[in-house]
């Protein structure tokens, strides 16, 4: 039996794109629709508030962004019967505006994040714009101030964050992304965060063209799927509209800890 008892995938927004802009080669179907899903996960262990993967964003970033926010984060975890105020640990799986633009949203957490990353993220690397696109200055600034407020845990590649969850370092797309091991009864399952933001990346072994260093990012997404078994039914990629496709899933919620109730390779 393992120590995590549920996984919850909230949605929170949506963009619709192109399958061209999601792979760094051309791809035969470039003309049709590929869209990306935002999420944020909650984690449940017995006896233990619920671990959050990530805090998305809001409304400001989506308006400058041109994203579509389907329910505000805070709405979406009460919805999957969640109190932010009592959420005492959140993981970042990295720094970028989707995945730590929330962080307000949960005073009373601790934020764990990977020792690279953020020493990436206030690093001369940003000094180059399109490195910096993907990053939002106040999310990476609100981390600052709750390091200096004693609310940050660095790791220091992989660790294990605690019974049943293993934090894994997977860089590439960025220097200290952080893939999020879980033991269920089902077995392993793998929150690869952007490692593959969609199923076809990995399927078609062509990553997404956001990364800082492509021959270890590619090495990233075969390591999630070495931890996850070789099985994309335990894998969960940041982005892919399939997770609640094909997973038991009710108000945009999906249950990743169960089995897909529609085996993933069926639905590519």
């Amino acid at each position: 039996m393992g120590a995590v008892t549920a996984i919850q995938a909230i949605r929170y927004a949506r963009h619709e794109r192109k399958a061209a802009e999601n792979f760094t080669t051309p791809v035969d179907d470039h003309d049709l629709p590929m869209p990306l899903d935002y999420y944020v996960w909650a984690i449940h262990r017995d006896g233990h508030p619920p671990v959050i993967v990530d805090t998305g964003f809001g409304a400001a970033a989506a308006a400058a962004r041109g994203r579509e926010i389907t329910r505000p984060i805070r709405k979406g975890l009460r919805d999957a019967g969640i109190d932010r105020l009592g959420v005492t640990d959140v993981i970042l799986t990295h720094l970028h505006y989707d995945h730590a633009g929330g962080l307000t949203d949960f005073p009373n957490a601790r934020f764990h994040v990977q020792d690279a990353e953020l020493a990436f993220a206030t690093s001369r690397h940003v000094c180059d714009h399109e490195t910096r696109a993907p990053f939002d200055g106040e999310p990476v600034a609100e981390l600052v101030r709750r390091l200096y407020a004693d609310q940050v845990v660095f790791h220091d590649g992989d660790e294990d964050y605690a019974p049943g969850i293993g934090l894994r370092l997977v860089a590439g797309h960025t220097a200290g992304l952080q893939a999020v091991v879980c033991e269920t009864e089902r077995g392993a399952v793998v929150l690869a965060s952007d490692a593959a933001h969609l199923y076809a990346n990995l399927t078609r072994r062509v990553p997404f063209p956001i990364f800082i260093d492509e021959a270890q990012y590619v090495r990233a997404q075969e390591r999630v799927l070495a931890l996850a078994g070789g099985s994309l039914d335990h894998l969960i990629p940041g982005h892919d509209p399939l997770v609640l496709a094909c997973f038991p899933s009710e108000n945009d919620i999906a249950r990743v800890d169960l089995a897909p109730h529609t085996p993933i390779t069926e639905m590519l």
